[in-house]
């Protein structure tokens, strides 16, 4: 740790954001209170306060050990993996671990060249450098320590032409490069297959040689789209030889001393297309005359801690994948299939264990009491969410009306009871279309479509809230250590940005304000109707921050709950397998309950499957791109509606209201003229005319080129822009073709350094 900065020790705002900078990630309460110089008690709790209100304000964020960083900015000291070479041959990285979007990190001129006998820092490679932010946000990295190749591997398709030597073209978008395979390793695979690949030779300039470890298949396969998103996000597949073993040699739960539910008609309702089910329901009016009007509900959950011992290779084997992944044509499971579709699933009319939480609810819905059991159940009926809706709505099939009376009208009943709790606790009610990739039998895209929601998806989703809100309660009375869903409340950096943009389209947002729910929620309700709806739904997603896994409780902002876990779906979550081991310990509901080896490793864990959901999310994106672009690839040429949900200074995004997809105009294709980009308007703007296209607008649109590889749209405007004012003088200037940049504190020119 550096030297204390004498001038740190008047307590100031200005001084405290200093000595957070100072420490450059390694200071805690306690090393600030000695960097500027706090020592009575009044002192360190007027710190205390300080730093939560720095907090508050998005100012300065706290890392997992409680130490102190600058809000969005990377350690001074962190592991990265080297990634490419830019135009002048230095070295690109990105840090190996980072739940935001990777900055641009840029060695040092000659760092990482080696020296007399030492092999040079090459791409593939992982090295502990110090970090220092320069003026245009990026951030150049002088190396500490070499830490040698990582399992780094670059996914290609080989192209062997029939002149000309072959070549390995990257998938990811964001390479640039192509590379070279190795003497004799182009005979591996045929033209056009998919590849893993890392690098043979490090060259400081020209194009590197690969090594080809893997052959995947057909770059043009219907499923080649899933097999890319796996791989490039680095996604585990399969199961190990030991995970399998345990597997077989599972037996099936018995009831011992489990509470009896096989009397009461729990169902589960789940997507048409459902392998796994993890929850079943049933609710029923409370007979108590305590509670006129109330309801009983009960929610059973599989109880997949019965079959997965803690520390076993299954166990390692869920924390490692840390969820399932769901592409458009495959499930990546958490767990072997016998356990995902069978043991553990509560499938219609055959008895299975299960953790089950029963919660009594007034006429108003707030919540009297909760009780958690372990118990034995039979599940009466599997049915879909449309099969469910359709039988409340008078519509329904033979199966569904024959429970619509005993079965089906309670839950709506309680549903409609837990839908006045939700509207007073007012959480944010974002409408955000999910779309949904359909693919038949032979991975061929037959559609895209939205997803309906249904008050049938609706009652699922609040009696699940409830069920994981009960869980959060009873380990907190227990004082029983546990991994919570945290999703704090927005930067002060989004919200202002989230202010400057709204008077752009007709809205404003007063700052200074407390940042509630309600208030997002009335925003939302004063755009619908409006041209500017969709537009106002997207930049408020946008403001919102990250959801993660984390065992110190910082409440749940979206749903506006202070305490909240994951406990509904252990069969795809590893984060609901911790917590039903905690409840287990914490209840005295088995023996099979949490161990002090894993509640001592609750902080690492949390860490870990917040990684693992970030990375399926990414792979289920990716993949659902690449499916979308296989399918639009037959209609370049066509033209769609759409609308602009991004500028940025070299295009903007436009998404299809048709399918969903996203795909880039190129800003030098919008036109004759140069259009330059306003970041404060969100728009793009042409330098002679005023014309601009801006953030929502509604545009048609042409489909240029739909690269089903790498998930690309490539887009022409076909709409005229909107008329505006012309830019100033200087911000024509600032931003005409030509006009020298900086980087890292340099002035620069495309591919050469002055």
């Amino acid at each position: 740790m550096s030297d204390i900065d004498p001038k740190l020790t008047g307590f100031s705002r200005e001084g405290l954001i200093a000595a957070v900078k100072q420490g450059e990630g390694q200071f805690g309460k306690r090393e600030l209170a000695r960097a500027l110089g706090l020592k009575s008690g009044d002192q360190k709790r007027h710190l205390k306060d300080a730093l939560a209100e720095l907090e508050d304000d998005g100012v300065i964020e706290r890392d997992s050990k409680r130490n102190y960083t600058l809000a969005g900015a990377l350690p001074a000291v962190t592991v990265v993996l080297i990634t490419d070479r830019d135009n002048d041959g230095e070295l690109l990285a990105q840090p190996v671990r980072s739940d935001r979007a990777a900055p641009i990190i840029r060695l040092a001129p000659g760092e990482g060249a080696g020296g007399p006998g030492q092999t040079a820092l090459g791409i593939g490679d992982k090295a502990l450098v110090r970090l220092a932010e320069q003026d245009d946000g990026t951030y150049e990295a002088r190396l500490i320590k070499k830490l040698g190749q990582s399992a780094h591997r670059i996914l290609c398709v080989l192209r062997k032409p029939e002149k000309g030597y072959a070549r390995l073209l990257p998938v990811d978008r964001r390479s640039r490069h192509e590379l070279i395979p190795a003497k004799g390793e182009s005979e591996k695979a045929d033209d056009g297959e998919l590849v893993l690949c890392t690098i043979a030779k490090e060259r400081r300039f020209g194009l590197k040689t690969a090594e080809i470890v893997e052959v995947l298949g057909d770059a043009e396969s219907a499923g080649a789209g899933s097999v890319i998103a796996l791989h490039a996000h680095g996604v585990p597949q399969g199961f190990s030889e030991a995970e399998l073993r345990e597997t077989k040699a599972i037996k099936p739960a018995k009831m011992g001393q489990r509470e009896d539910l096989r009397a009461i008609p729990l169902i589960t309702i789940d997507p048409d297309d459902a392998k796994d089910h993890d929850d079943a329901v049933w609710a029923a009016a409370d007979e108590d005359e305590a509670n006129p009007g109330g309801w009983i509900v009960i929610v059973a959950i599989a109880d997949v801690a019965a079959y997965i011992e803690t520390g076993g290779a299954l166990d390692r084997g869920a924390f490692k994948r840390g969820n399932s992944v769901y592409l458009p044509d495959r499930v990546v499971p958490m767990l072997p299939e016998r356990l995902s579709n069978d043991l553990c699933s509560l499938r219609e009319q055959e008895e299975r264990p299960c953790m089950a939480v029963r919660m009594v609810f007034d006429k108003h819905g707030q919540k009297r009491s909760h009780r958690f059991i372990r118990g034995w159940m039979k599940s009466a009926a599997k049915l879909a969410y449309t099969q469910a809706q359709n039988a409340i709505d008078g519509k329904g099939d033979d199966k569904a009306d024959l429970l619509l009376e005993d079965v089906l009208k309670p839950l709506w009943g309680a549903y409609k009871a837990l839908s006045k709790a939700r509207a007073s606790r007012e959480p944010l009610e974002i409408d955000s279309p999910e779309r949904r990739v359909r693919v038949d039998s032979n991975g061929q895209v037959t559609g895209i479509e939205l997803r309906e929601r249904f008050d049938a998806h609706k009652l699922i989703e609040e009696m699940m809230i409830q069920a994981n809100v009960c869980a959060a309660e009873s380990l907190e009375k227990k004082r029983t250590p546990l991994i919570y869903r945290v999703h704090e409340e927005p930067s002060r950096e989004k919200i202002d940005a989230l202010a400057d943009y709204l008077p752009t389209v007709g809205f404003k947002w007063t700052r200074g304000d407390r940042v509630t729910t309600g208030r997002f929620n009335k925003l939302l309700k004063q755009a619908n109707g409006s041209e500017h709806y969709e537009t106002v739904n997207e930049v408020v997603l946008r403001s919102q921050s990250q959801a993660i896994y984390s065992v110190d409780n910082a409440g749940h902002f979206g749903l506006h709950l202070n305490h909240y876990a994951h406990f509904t779906s252990p069969i795809r979550r590893y984060a609901d397998l911790t917590v039903h081991r905690a409840l287990i310990r914490a209840l005295d509901l088995g023996s099979d309950g949490q161990s002090d080896e894993e509640r001592s490793r609750l902080e690492s864990i949390a860490e870990e499957i917040t990684h693992s959901e970030r990375r399926a999310m990414a792979a289920e994106r990716d993949a659902v791109d690449r499916f979308v672009a296989l399918y639009l690839a037959d209609k370049v040429g066509s033209k769609f509606e759409g609308r602009i949900t991004g500028v940025t200074r070299f295009g903007a995004f436009v998404r299809l209201r048709e399918t969903g997809a996203d795909g880039l105009v190129p800003i030098r294709d919008l036109g004759e003229e140069h259009f330059i980009h306003d970041e404060a308007a969100h728009a793009l703007i042409g330098e002679e005319s005023g014309g601009r296209y801006r953030l929502g607008m509604t545009v048609e649109v042409r489909i240029e080129e739909a690269t089903p590889i790498t998930g690309g749209l490539l887009l022409g405007m076909c709409t005229k822009p909107e008329p505006g004012p012309r830019p100033s003088r200087r911000a024509r200037s600032a931003r005409r073709p030509g006009h020298a940049q900086k980087r890292g504190g340099r002035p620069w020119k495309k591919g050469k350094r002055r």
